[in-house]
């Protein structure tokens, strides 16, 4: 189907939503369906022009099912691929909640904070120097900061919102952290530790197992909800007991995109029943299932 024969028979379906007949309605939606994201500006601009309220209603499920089903099927196409492209995967579920999100805005206000970092670091500096270069252009010339006032809000997990405002949660600050140091080269990667989310910096060290010099080590710890602190496996240990669990390797090593992903999702469960929007939690848990049995194959 060319563009044009694509634009009037959009047009022509949406001139029917507000047919009185369920039946022609629920046809007519279908094939709205059909047609994805494209469809929505002709929604919109019906919506716009409508004064009847039932319509207009009608006019909004649609949208935001067929916006829906488009989060859920980037999201699991993401997810066949592991997320490789974590900032893309992160938009796409950003996108459930700001369905006019603009890829091409988020990465350039990324680049523009990739550059003035970038700008001041050189190949002479220590790894805990480059963190400091980091953590200076980051937090004090950039304003991130952690938002404790509301530190439970949906708005902490979508990206668009952290960058315009500065302020996130422990994994959205980490997720926008290690995205940028990783365009810079920088190995670092984030840690699922319970109940807080970190970072490791890698690197060659001193196995004492294998008693030689391994790739890929965790040097030390980056914990970005605290101005980009620095600390040890030892201060990880020590956390680990004081919530009595036990010490497994995951709570250690750098774990996957897909684990940064589902724990944004668990977040935005949460949030979404803090504040008491049951049906975004409802579809919530939906992406997450979903996507949990894509893993789960995945890993079969």
């Amino acid at each position: 189907m060319d563009s044009d024969t694509k634009i009037r028979e959009m047009e022509a379906l949406v001139s029917l939503v507000d047919d009185p007949d369920l039946e022609i309605f629920r046809q007519v939606s279908e094939k709205l369906h059909d047609f994805g994201p494209e469809a929505i500006p002709f929604l919109q601009k019906a919506w716009d022009n409508c004064f009847d309220p039932l319509v207009q209603n009608r006019i909004e499920m649609l949208m935001h099912q067929i916006n829906f089903d488009h989060v859920v099927k980037d999201l699991s196409k993401a997810f066949e691929k592991d997320c490789k492209d974590l900032l893309s995967a992160w938009i796409s579920l950003s996108r459930y909640h700001y369905p006019g999100l603009n890829e091409e805005d988020i990465q350039y206000e990324m680049n523009q904070i990739r550059k003035d970092i970038w700008l001041e670091l050189n190949e002479n500096l220590t790894a805990l120097e480059q963190i400091k270069v980091f953590n200076h252009v980051f937090f004090d010339v950039h304003g991130f900061s952690g938002n404790l006032e509301n530190y439970h809000a949906y708005n902490n997990s979508y990206v668009n919102q952290v960058l315009h405002s500065r302020k996130g949660n422990p994994l959205s600050l980490s997720t926008i952290y290690l995205l940028i140091a990783q365009s810079l080269d920088l190995p670092v990667f984030g840690v699922n530790l319970p109940e807080h989310f970190v970072l490791a910096y890698t690197g060659k060290a001193f196995d004492t197992e294998s008693m030689r010099m391994e790739d890929n080590k965790v040097l030390f710890y980056i914990n970005p909800f605290s101005r980009g602190m620095v600390f040890s496996a030892q201060e990880v240990e020590k956390y680990i007991r004081q919530l009595k669990l036990e010490p497994l390797p995951a709570y250690y090593e750098p774990c996957s995109n897909s684990d940064i992903v589902l724990r944004m999702i668990n977040n935005l469960v949460n949030a979404y029943e803090n504040e008491g929007k049951l049906e975004n939690k409802r579809e919530m848990e939906h992406i997450r299932a979903v996507l949990r049995k894509k893993t789960k194959r995945d890993a079969e």
